[in-house]
């Protein structure tokens, strides 16, 4: 599947993006704030591909600008996320390269995974986490229209081998069709 916004492509990966993916996923600010370990190498990289990123409905954030992939965004499906998934759930996850940050290309990237997720798969809810601390995130979230469900106290992260609070919020289907009537009654005044 690929999705298209205005400025990006949502692709699948490919291992020939392990040289960019390395590029933006070897800063030390990007990786552990979002509960992954820093890339150690093109080679680590093209791994994770492989290993991780391969995963159905996991994107390549590719600016069309430059056919250049400068982070990731996915949408998790029943018994993938990192909350417990009914059949009609899903969960988004994203991140983006430091020199894009602030862009509003992550925003638009996950506006354009809730179209896909609401209209094409036929979900009712989609959940979103972000880590304490992780204002970037929880920002992405409010931008685009997820609510505050709950904070988990003592959530193991995984692939850091560690304990974290992650403020988690979702969004239903009722409320991402009324915000975008409303965005397009704006459009047509």
């Amino acid at each position: 599947m690929i999705l298209e916004t205005n400025r990006l492509v949502l692709r699948p990966w490919e291992e020939s993006d392990a040289e960019a993916l390395y590029r933006y996923a070897k800063d030390p600010q990007v990786g552990p704030i979002a509960g992954w370990p820093v890339h150690t190498s093109v080679e680590n990289s093209r791994e994770i591909i492989r290993d991780v990123l391969s995963e159905p409905e996991t994107y390549a954030v590719v600016l069309k600008e430059t056919q250049e992939p400068v982070g990731s965004a996915g949408l998790m499906l029943q018994g993938r996320g990192n909350v417990p998934l009914k059949e009609d759930e899903g969960e988004i996850g994203y991140w983006i390269g430091v020199p894009y940050w602030g862009q509003g290309l992550i925003p638009e990237a996950v506006r354009e995974l809730l179209r896909y997720g609401f209209e094409e798969l036929h979900l009712n809810r989609i959940w979103c986490g972000a880590y304490e601390g992780n204002q970037k995130s929880i920002r992405v979230q409010k931008k685009c229209g997820f609510r505050y469900h709950h904070t988990e106290e003592e959530k193991l992260c995984p692939t850091l081998g560690e304990m974290r609070k992650e403020i988690i919020t979702c969004m239903e289907r009722e409320e991402w069709e009324r915000r975008n009537e409303t965005r397009g009654k704006a459009r047509e005044q």
